[in-house]
């Protein structure tokens, strides 16, 4: 039996509550081989800004002011944890004792990662960062001294030989998929390897705290598990750092990324999550749910019968079809999120890279309605080239079609995105800069439309969306983040809750109240 003790650390802000099936995987991969793993997760912890500082607006007020998250009663099995997120990383290493701390970070979250590192820097402890902004930006990362390995890509093979290399004292010069810093400063760059996705164990969700499988979806906190069904996604959306995974593998490894666990390995997944773990919900965890073929989705299906519990997914417009969603309301579908974007369609297509016609997006989502679905749909303003005007057609789209929800974000320059070397390129962006969480709004001012101009439209989107275009120059002054902008804010915010989340009248009837000629579903 090894004695090899591997830390996690996933830096990662409150109410950012989906729980990463990588790093449930991973454990369950190094504990296959005899090492021993923990976790430190900061998710629970009250308000943290990435820097690990206090802060006094969290994830979840913003989400809510926006009118993006529903309010959720306090759940006795949600916790929240008050006490120093600093001394209580520094106890659970000094206690644990590991030999190799694994850091799982995304760029919003990096700098918490750090600064956690950062409390510990005296116990030299050898330190490993992987995921998407690692994978990424592996230079950038190893630029900081608290870090001293990259995982590039996929860490099932890579992680468990460093660990058999420690135990050995031998060197891991040579470990597939690893940037290795060395002493000199020079990095050791080891070519890219891919994994078969049914040579994985199961998932270790125990790696993580009771408390982390609730979760509020949609104003209900429900005991809910990630499943994942597929790697990759066929789409190369500008604002989205997958494509640059799938051009990673297929330039180096000469493969392709995009692919599926087998039936039978997904059927041992959701059998477990429902007899062993007693989930009541699930989530399919795939940049898009529908990049199955009609056949797989069919099998899939047929699997599904047996496990019958409610489920989220996410896709996009021009995937759905009667015939597909008939499929999944009869395996359980509860709620899909649908990426819209972008609401004018030249500009979609020039800069965003989603060349699908406004009235796909507007049939979709009015399909979806008339079919009972409940969904979210998903947009964001203040991409680069963007003016006012243009953010005004996201909003004239949104009010094309139904939707029980709609999230809007400022745009996030994150490394590994085409936009991200736009927003380089024209000055808005440093190529070290390192970009904050989502919560943080617009990142940059642009000569046409200034930050301040984004937050209040973010801040107001859900207003200009849902309530009559007669009202738009209240609305207006409703973006200004001032005592009167803020008092019209709020009577506006009271307004909508009470009218379209009352919990006395349903999201169906609220909409037909506001659309006399809504089609409810039948």
């Amino acid at each position: 039996m090894s004695h090899l003790k591997v830390l996690f650390l996933y830096p990662n802000g409150k109410s950012m509550t989906m729980l990463p099936p990588g790093l449930s995987l991973l454990s369950a991969v190094l504990k296959r081989e005899g090492f021993v793993v923990d976790l430190f997760d900061t998710t629970q912890y009250d308000s943290l800004k990435e820097d690990g500082k206090k802060e006094t607006i969290s994830h979840k007020k913003v989400g809510e002011d926006t009118l993006q998250f529903r309010p959720t009663s306090k759940h006795e099995k949600v916790v929240v944890k008050y006490t120093d997120v600093f001394e209580d990383f520094r106890k659970k290493v000094l206690s644990f004792g590991p030999d190799l701390i694994a850091m799982s970070t995304t760029e919003n979250m990096f700098n918490l990662g750090i600064a956690l590192l950062k409390k510990i820097k005296d116990l030299k402890i050898l330190t490993l960062a992987g995921g998407i902004f690692p994978t990424s930006s592996p230079k950038l990362v190893l630029s900081f001294d608290e870090i001293d390995i990259v995982c590039k890509g996929e860490g099932e093979v890579a992680l468990p030989l460093l660990c058999r290399k420690l135990e050995k004292n031998e060197s891991y010069d040579n470990v597939t998929n690893l940037h290795i810093k060395k002493k000199n400063g020079d990095i050791k760059v080891n070519p890219t390897g891919m994994i078969t996705m049914d040579e994985n164990p199961l998932i270790d969700v125990k790696l993580f705290e009771e408390s982390r499988f609730y979760r509020p979806m949609s104003g209900r906190v429900l005991r809910m598990f990630p499943v994942e069904t597929h790697r990759g996604c066929p789409y190369k959306c500008a604002f989205c750092n997958s494509p640059v995974t799938m051009e990673l593998y297929k330039t180096e490894v000469g493969t392709n990324y995009l692919r599926r666990k087998s039936f039978e390995n997904m059927r041992k997944e959701l059998l477990f999550y429902k007899n062993k773990m007693k989930a009541e919900y699930l989530y399919f965890w795939a940049d898009t749910f529908f990049s199955w073929s009609q056949k797989d989705l069919e099998t899939f299906a047929e699997i599904y019968q047996d496990i019958n519990l409610p489920f989220w997914c996410q896709t996009r417009p021009e995937t759905i079809t009667k015939k597909r969603i008939k499929i999944i309301q009869v395996m359980g579908l509860d709620k899909m999120s649908l990426g819209v974007e972008h609401g004018n369609y030249e500009f979609r297509k020039k800069y965003v890279d989603r060349p699908m016609p406004n009235q796909v997006v507007t049939d979709a989502m009015n399909l979806l309605y008339n079919m009972g679905v409940r969904t979210t749909c998903n947009n964001i303003i203040g991409f680069p080239y963007e003016t006012r005007k243009l953010a005004f057609d996201t909003i004239r789209l949104n009010r094309t079609f139904k939707a029980m929800d709609r999230t809007i974000n400022s745009f996030i320059p994150f490394h590994g995105t085409v936009l991200r070397k736009t927003t380089d390129k024209l000055g808005y962006t440093k190529p070290d800069d390192i970009q904050k969480s989502l919560k943080a709004g617009a990142q940059y001012d642009m000569p046409q439309f200034k930050r301040k101009e984004i937050k209040g439209l973010v801040r107001t989107f859900n207003y200009y969306c849902r309530f009559p275009e007669e009202r738009w120059n209240e609305i207006k002054k409703a973006e200004e983040d001032s005592p009167d902008g803020n008092k019209i804010f709020e009577e506006l915010k009271k307004e909508f809750m009470d009218k379209y989340w009352s919990k006395d009248i349903s999201f169906e009837q609220a909409a037909a109240e506001n659309d006399p000629h809504a089609t409810l579903p039948t």
